[in-house]
């Protein structure tokens, strides 16, 4: 059976750090260590700016460690969407932002001396299996209005994929994440940053007198805060109203070296699939000797978070897809899933957070480009807290709103709206005995819904399935093995207790 964990956590071992025991005070204080915070604090601190880093898990624990690593400068959404939601000149500024970001990436691999395997290569985008060829030229053309550099050709020309028409976007990139996020802190706390990990924040209050409070009492006086926690906790709906989580998964097969030539791929299906490869070898797989190997990295298979139970068949549909399109593909060594925040208008929330004090910011919105948007909110919320000019800082405020998106704003929030149905239907099984071990339903009793866990040991666990946000149903993620609720995103171990907001707090007991 594969591993059901990513290639990222299985081969990177992360900076482990104490908890915060104690009131501290700082220039900045950033909550969240994943590549959004910690790429802040790392730039905030070359600047001389004391820091502190809290996270509720630790360095990476996140969704940087289920990301497939995609450093691109071209746009999930496409550049024709962004041409019709921000113009040519956002356009332009979308492709500028992202492209800068893998530069910044690569930069500070060379200065900090990460051995990441980062490397450069082309990305090709291909035809889904219905799409005519003008869905290539219109993004094509789009593309050049942005000022990309992009190529149509009749065929990538790669090994072991035949692509068939497609554009061809150069100096991409790729990385292994948690090596280069471990990179990151220890760039960060060799200039005196500190990080302190199992640090859960509970509060985040901006103005003369900003602090963080965190679960265990102790708070951190800022000058500033930022709260990069994937999906923020500290607004009821100033953003969550503008974004919506989508859950997507990824394998990870064994390859020969060379049978597939090292790119990024992605394709015009929706939602859409997207492939890499990752360079490693059999010793850091578990085997006896170093001989290099190839991981391709297949994701897809996207659906609203919450709103899915069917893991094992979309886990199933990936695997076929890989195997009609990469023949060269052996035997699946790793299944994982992550979730992201989708904006309304495809490009992150990063700046300062709406209604609320001025040295409060927010990183949230990734859009299915995590890591290029987690390097652009330390790039720009650096320069924001700093006093220096940006030119993107109108382009990813998060009080932004883009007239073009309504229509996916009236659709998102309806349906988190048709969501409350759930207060009134049956639950996923009539009965407690029927969860088998290490599995998880929603049960009715006595008019109330109950999440319940069974562990391997048998044993039962039990928290109330409202989400403690605006009070939607949880529904049970077998991926991930965690409770996930389908309005706003967020997220509870199997025994409920938070780990991605916007709830302030766990699922409350039974």
């Amino acid at each position: 059976m594969p591993k059901s964990t990513s290639l990222w956590i299985d081969t990177a071992q992360q900076p482990v750090t104490a908890p915060l025991d104690r009131d501290v005070a700082a220039d900045v204080c950033v909550v969240g260590a994943g590549i959004s915070g910690l790429t802040t604090a790392y730039l905030l601190a070359r600047d001389g700016r004391s820091v502190v880093v809290i996270d509720a898990g630790g360095v990476g624990n996140g969704q940087t460690a289920v990301t497939t690593a995609h450093l691109s400068s071209v746009i999930d959404d496409t550049f024709k969407e962004m041409l019709r939601l921000h113009g040519p000149d956002g356009a332009k500024l979308a492709h500028e932002s992202h492209a800068r970001a893998v530069d910044r990436i690569e930069t500070i691999c060379g200065e900090e001396h990460i051995d990441c395997h980062f490397e450069r290569l082309d990305g090709y985008l291909f035809l889904g299996q219905k799409d005519k060829e003008s869905t290539l030229d219109e993004e094509l053309e789009a593309a050049r209005a942005a000022n990309v550099d992009v190529l149509r050709l009749p065929q990538a020309p790669v090994t072991g994929f035949k692509s068939g028409p497609c554009l061809r976007f150069p100096r991409q990139g790729q990385f292994h994440p948690l090596r280069y996020l471990n990179g990151v802190a220890q760039g960060f706390l060799r200039r005196g940053g500190q990080i302190y990990s199992n640090t859960k924040a509970v509060e985040a209050v901006g103005g003369e007198n900003a602090h963080v409070k965190t679960a265990s009492g102790h708070r951190i006086r800022a000058g500033a805060i930022v709260i990069a926690t994937n999906s923020p906790f500290n607004d009821l709906v100033a953003i969550h109203t503008k974004q919506a989580p989508y859950h997507t998964y990824a394998i990870g097969a064994r390859v020969n070296p060379g049978a597939i030539t090292h790119a990024l791929y992605w394709d015009t299906e929706d939602p859409y699939h997207y492939i890499r490869l990752q360079r490693t070898s059999n010793q850091e797989l578990g085997g006896d000797n170093a001989d290099p190997v190839d991981i391709l990295i297949v994701g897809g298979e996207d659906h609203k978070a919450a709103q899915a139970d069917d893991a094992e068949q979309r886990f199933g549909r990936l695997e076929t897809w890989m195997r009609e399109h990469f023949p060269a593909a052996g035997q699946v060594e790793f299944r994982w899933s992550g979730q992201v925040m989708e904006t309304v208008d495809g490009l992150g929330f990063i700046g300062r957070n709406p209604l609320d004090a001025d040295n409060v910011y927010v990183a949230t919105g990734d859009s299915g480009m995590g890591m290029t948007h987690g390097t652009i909110a330390g790039m720009l919320i650096a320069d924001l807290i700093l006093r220096r000019p940006n030119p993107w800082t109108e382009l990813y405020d998060p009080a932004r709103v883009r007239t073009g998106a309504a229509i996916e704003w009236v659709k998102e929030n309806l349906n988190v709206a048709l969501q409350y149905k759930d207060w009134f239907t049956a639950g996923d099984v009539k009965s407690i005995d029927q969860i088998t071990p290490n599995n998880g339903a929603i049960v009715v009793e006595s008019g109330r819904k109950i999440a319940v866990y069974r562990d391997e040991r048998g044993t039962v666990h039990r928290r109330s399935a409202v989400c403690p946000h605006l009070g939607c149903i949880v529904g049970w993620n077998p991926a991930a093995m965690t409770w996930d609720c389908p309005c706003h995103g967020s997220r509870f171990d199997r025994f409920g207790a938070v780990f991605n907001g916007p709830s302030p707090k766990d699922l409350d007991p039974a």
